[in-house]
């Protein structure tokens, strides 16, 4: 996977971030989701790559990247610390403003960046989410029966992390094939990256750690936020998903940017692996 790009580990001032990078034009920062790394961009970042540098990392906890300790306020997994560590990442490379595309946690970290850093995100892309603070303020029961493992990630700590780790590749087969795809939708390659990093108790305390922040810290950060996002903002969600039977997203998003277009992909969770074509398509549109 990922031929012809760099791969490359970069030191911010508070951990190590993994990526890969390649491709030449206009800088383009993709960050992915739970319980994913880089890998999920395979199918669509060396078609980006003949328009944009793109830059694939690994967030902070997850992958190949540093794994600091949970801290009593989780904190050290607020979208706000793994937004920054994404934009020194960026400045690192040479890149002062660039785009942004974001699927499911990156979407958030990506959300937090445009909000705390305006003038760095050109354009802002996210897949298959809502606003935080929205999930939580509009739950039903459809939403929290689909999305059980927001609640259960954020227990105590130490609890989620031993029940998982009693069959971490079971959990983690449960959540990439859980949402109506399967998991014959993902590559053998990607699968077995993520099963190899998710295998390593320091991931499961750090993924848990990044929900726990969702609960905390993260809706304390978005309640004094005065702004809507000020920049373009296109929302892409999968039309066999759990988010489009929940809300309206864009009506959702309206509720929190300025301009927000959007529409579904033919796809459930994973847009990128399910429906590269298509997502690839509507990502070009919007960022060329």
């Amino acid at each position: 996977m990922f031929e012809g790009f760099q791969r490359l580990d970069v030191q911010t001032s508070e951990v190590r971030i993994h990526l890969v990078k390649g491709g030449q034009g206009p800088p383009l920062l993709l960050l992915h989701g739970y319980p994913q790394t880089h890998a999920m961009w395979h199918k669509v970042a060396p078609a980006l790559a003949q328009h944009f540098t793109v830059v694939a990392p690994d967030l902070r906890g997850y992958g190949d990247s540093g794994k600091p300790p949970g801290d009593p306020q989780h904190q050290n997994y607020s979208k706000r610390r793994m937004a920054q560590d994404q934009l020194e990442v960026m400045r690192a490379l040479g890149f002062e403003r660039f785009l942004v595309v974001g699927h499911d946690r990156g979407g958030r970290v990506g959300h937090r960046m445009a909000l705390d850093y305006p003038e760095r995100v050109l354009k802002l892309v996210v897949l298959d989410i809502v606003p935080t603070p929205y999930v939580f303020a509009h739950l039903s029961r459809e939403l929290a029966v689909a999305y059980y493992h927001w609640f259960f990630l954020a227990q105590p700590r130490g609890f989620p992390e031993r029940l998982i780790g009693f069959d971490p590749i079971g959990f983690l087969h449960q959540k990439l094939g859980g949402w109506g795809t399967g998991l014959g939708v993902f590559d053998p390659r990607a699968l077995a990256e993520y099963e190899r990093c998710f295998r390593d108790p320091a991931t499961i305390h750090a993924t848990c750690e990044d929900y726990r922040a969702a609960a905390s810290i993260d809706l304390e950060h978005h309640a004094a936020d005065t702004e809507k996002l000020r920049c373009l903002l296109l929302v892409l969600w999968g039309s066999k998903g759990v988010v489009h039977r929940t809300c309206d997203p864009l009506a959702a998003w309206r509720a929190y940017a300025q301009d927000v277009r959007g529409e579904a992909i033919e796809a459930g969770h994973f847009l990128c692996e399910e429906n590269p074509t298509e997502t690839l398509r509507a990502l070009l549109a919007f960022l060329l």
